[in-house]
């Protein structure tokens, strides 16, 4: 099946969206007794979308107040035991429990989880000569370790199939770096850029778990090229790792000052605004000792708490930030730190696989911020699903509006109603994770844990519809929402002539 997505916006559906976060706002939500929320807010952070200097050091607060409106707007306390409390909004449907797995040539499970496309600096998606390849951390599921194993023994690996082939299988190409790393070692996710000739610059995070009390995390980027034939896709010359990054202590959270510090997950791009120059965004959390940071009012918002009562809670603990850099040559291998574009201070410790998908809206261009995150991440007092967070301003540094007024985009199916570890919960509320947005809004991510079935397997793809600071989950594509397992189109392609297979 050659499955193609119309580009369109739900106008009806997003407007009447819009209403209800606009009403709830100027209203007020109702006083709420659900675990986590001790004050929804009454009226909202005044977040503008307004545009900074890239190179100042203005960064944009995502507050509790914020993620207090997850509870306040977009879900049911009256949910029962086991239901999904999330509105059909931002809930995404659910994936079916006889999912299929992806297999190598002799058939055998590869667990795959963080996937991306080859892309170029404004973030379309290539074919090279007819073919499709993404990128998936990948582990061996015969190797003997555990599922919850597989990160400390996770390759890049690489896959294939006829351009825009929904239907087709996803075919095994190993690992893009051979046998090169070191068993001490781990290759987590990042982005992969491909240019006119065939050039192929892989940008991830290189993990040393040599001594697994402080990891060493570095952002890396290898550069080779990219072959295809009849037979498949190949890759050459990715056999140098050129040392990228790493946490300074300053501006990003280090080994020494946390253990579990967050550094990882690489984008590039370039700013529309600012030709030639490229960038990137990253996951960070806030320098500084673990637990030596005071939460500030600007962290809270308006959510009825103290900063001093929310740091007695522990919160402090949650630092997460979405990091910035730019390229200071061309060939990408030299990079200068900015200061963070957003902070999560005392909200939540991770805002994983970062990106930006920038779109002209009326003749001016709309900066879309995602992040993913968990619901095991939240600090004291918050709850939010898995999913996709997004955020929209008028420039790469911005006072970013949350989309839905919370940030929350699209979350798993949950019952926030219960904490995660009680039996009342939605046994679906781990089912999918690693998000990361495409052109048209399509969403791919993969299969973690399905109704106590662990997955490792790519998820059907969704789709969100976005319409200013206001997103709704499109049920009207595929199968109530869902589009074909892996489904990840492309929308140039690279390398000439398609080849011809036998």
């Amino acid at each position: 099946m050659n499955l193609r997505i119309n580009p369109r916006r739900t106008v009806a559906t997003l407007t009447a969206a819009a209403a209800v976060v606009t009403g709830v706002v100027l209203t007020g939500g109702a006083a709420s007794s659900t675990p986590g929320v001790d004050h929804p807010a009454e009226t909202p952070t005044d977040h503008t979308g307004q545009a900074y200097p890239v190179e100042s050091s203005y960064t944009m607060k995502w507050t509790r107040e914020d993620v207090q409106r997850i509870m306040s707007q977009h879900n049911d306390p009256t949910a029962g035991p086991g239901e999904n409390s999330l509105s059909d909004q931002v809930s995404m449907p659910d994936i079916p429990s006889d999912f299929p797995a992806m297999k190598d040539e002799n058939g055998d499970p590869v667990w795959v989880w963080d996937t991306w496309p080859m892309t170029d600096e404004h973030g379309n998606q290539y074919s090279y000569k007819g073919w499709d390849v993404i990128f998936s951390l990948t582990a061996d599921s015969k190797a003997g370790y555990t599922f919850d194993d597989r990160h400390v023994n996770a390759r890049i690996g690489y896959w294939f199939r006829k351009k825009n082939r929904a239907d087709d299988q996803w075919i095994y190409g190993g690992n893009v770096f051979g046998d090169r790393t070191p068993a001490h070692k781990a290759e987590w996710s990042g982005s992969t850029r491909i240019y006119p000739d065939g050039t192929i610059k892989l940008f991830y995070t290189d993990l040393d778990f040599a001594d697994r009390n402080k990891p060493k995390a570095v952002i890396a980027m290898s550069e080779g090229r990219i072959n295809a034939d009849q037979d498949g896709v190949s890759f050459h010359g990715l056999d140098e790792t050129t040392p990228l990054l790493e946490p300074d202590g300053v501006r990003y959270q280090n080994v020494e000052q946390n253990a579990y510090f967050n550094f990882r997950d690489p984008f590039t791009f370039e700013d529309p605004a600012q030709p030639g120059k490229t960038f990137m965004v990253f996951e960070g959390n806030t320098a500084g000792q673990k637990g030596d940071y005071q939460c500030q009012q600007s962290d809270l918002g308006d959510s009825g708490e103290t900063p001093e009562d929310v740091t007695a809670r522990g919160a402090n603990h949650q630092m997460a930030n979405i990091g910035l850099a730019v390229a200071e040559n061309d060939d990408l291998t030299e990079w200068r730190y900015l200061d963070p574009i957003l902070s999560a201070n005392c909200v939540n410790d991770q805002t994983e696989r970062p990106q930006f998908v920038i779109e002209k809206v009326n003749g001016e261009w709309q900066y879309y911020l995602y992040t993913i995150s968990h619901a095991f991440t939240y600090a004291a007092g918050l709850r939010g699903p898995d999913g996709v967070y997004g955020f929209v301003g008028d420039g790469i540094r911005s006072d970013f509006k949350p989309l839905n007024g919370s940030g929350l985009a699209l979350g798993n199916p949950s019952n926030l109603n219960y904490s995660p570890t009680d039996d009342r919960k939605n046994t679906r509320q781990y089912q999918s994770y690693s998000h990361y947005v495409m052109p048209d809004g399509l969403v791919e991510s993969f299969i973690d844990n399905v109704d106590g079935r662990r997955g490792g397997t790519l998820a059907p793809t969704v789709r969100i519809d976005v319409e200013g600071t206001t997103s709704v989950v499109d049920r009207n594509v595929g199968d109530d929402g869902l589009l074909p397992y892996g489904f990840i189109p492309t929308n140039r392609s690279a390398g000439g002539p398609e080849v011809t297979t036998p």
